[in-house]
């Protein structure tokens, strides 16, 4: 870092993004994107809006949000549009932890969590999972703490029913719950219908995953009015033009072709149970995923080495370092043909 670097962000450890290497063609099984391209109407609708680039965008994001209300039977003034979830995380943590509202999530679980409490200076408390990896809300429990829960979480794939999270939400009045919601619609039970009961509750989404605009950067938060009036002062005090034109567009035509994105996910769960079932018949631990991914370990071989044998032969998986995760490999469920490849080439491996 340079002198000129601030000593408040001396210690900031940032986060890591998934690879995205340029050197030759991959299989990309390691960020979690779809392997569907948007519905037809997202290129259409970029097309057109590509012509008024020279104007500013809607900071209310009117039309969109308009139509987020439809599908999610919430009322507009109940969603905040953000630049990716990352975005509306940040706002969350910055509105609703501080000193007296300290964080509390997960040891493992979104990498992000504990970069934007650093970031924002706020105390936070990483509560271990079980040893199977699943979340205890007797942990959360009255707990007194800016609550955040990635449900279904990541990396592990495992999600909590939506009593559980009641529980949580219900126990914690006095402090926000967030809830991540990035994979719900992999087979997860989403908080929204819990909206209209509890005032704390704020629900994060995004387009990145089950739509198929990780590249456009699309997020939401849903909550209470008032809630989403705190984040938006957030918000239009930093970027308050922060969803282009182009990504806007977008996502009003994915949101109009909303029935090629559910079966997509259809699919990919499809394909999820196929992966887990192979994975499993090769002697693999796999948990039960609610996401897009497996979370996988072979009693055979290293998560290391099999995450780079595997890339050396034209195959990216989402390996981590961290102690109790390093013999797993985080693997994106892809295409059936994409899969198929990814089983045949695990068993040259191991046979090899």
């Amino acid at each position: 870092m340079s002198r000129f670097f601030s000593a408040r962000y001396a210690d900031l450890t940032p986060y890591t993004p998934g690879e995205q290497p340029q050197n030759r063609a991959y299989i990309k099984l390691n960020t979690n994107e779809s392997p569907f391209p948007p519905s037809p109407g997202v290129a259409e609708a970029v097309e057109t809006e590509s012509r008024r680039l020279a104007l500013y965008s809607d900071p209310e994001c009117v039309k969109l949000r308009a139509k987020m209300a439809e599908i999610y039977r919430l009322d507009p003034d109940q969603i905040v549009m953000t630049n990716g979830s990352d975005e509306v995380l940040n706002f969350a943590f910055m509105a609703f932890a501080d000193e007296a509202h300290p964080l509390a999530f997960a040891d493992i679980t979104y990498g992000f969590y504990p970069v934007f409490a650093q970031l924002n200076r706020i105390p936070f408390t990483e509560i271990p999972l079980k040893s199977d990896f699943s979340l205890d809300p007797a942990d959360y429990i009255g707990i007194h703490k800016t609550v955040v829960l990635a449900n279904p979480n990541a990396p592990t794939g495992l999600a909590l029913p939506l009593s559980e999270v009641e529980q949580i939400v219900k126990s914690n009045p006095d402090n926000v719950v967030i809830v991540d919601e990035a994979y719900v619609d992999f087979g997860g039970e989403s908080a929204v219908t819990l909206l209209d009961r509890y005032e704390n509750l704020l629900v994060v989404g995004t387009f990145s995953k089950s739509r198929s605009m990780a590249g456009a950067r699309l997020g939401f938060g849903f909550g209470s009015k008032k809630l989403i009036a705190d984040l938006n002062t957030l918000r239009y005090s930093t970027n308050p033009y922060n969803i282009n034109r182009l990504t806007d567009a977008a996502g009003q035509a994915a949101l109009a072709e909303n029935d090629y994105y559910m079966t997509n996910c259809r699919t990919i769960i499809e394909n999820r149970a196929w992966t887990t079932e192979q994975l499993r018949s090769l002697g693999f631990r796999v948990l039960d995923s609610k996401t897009n991914f497996v979370f996988a370990e072979s009693p055979q071989i290293d998560g290391g080495a099999l995450y780079g044998k595997l890339k050396e032969k034209g195959i990216l998986v989402r390996h981590f370092d961290k102690e109790r995760l390093k013999s797993f490999n985080r693997i994106t469920i892809g295409t059936k043909e994409q899969m198929q490849t990814l089983i045949e080439t695990i068993k040259e491996i191991l046979g090899g």
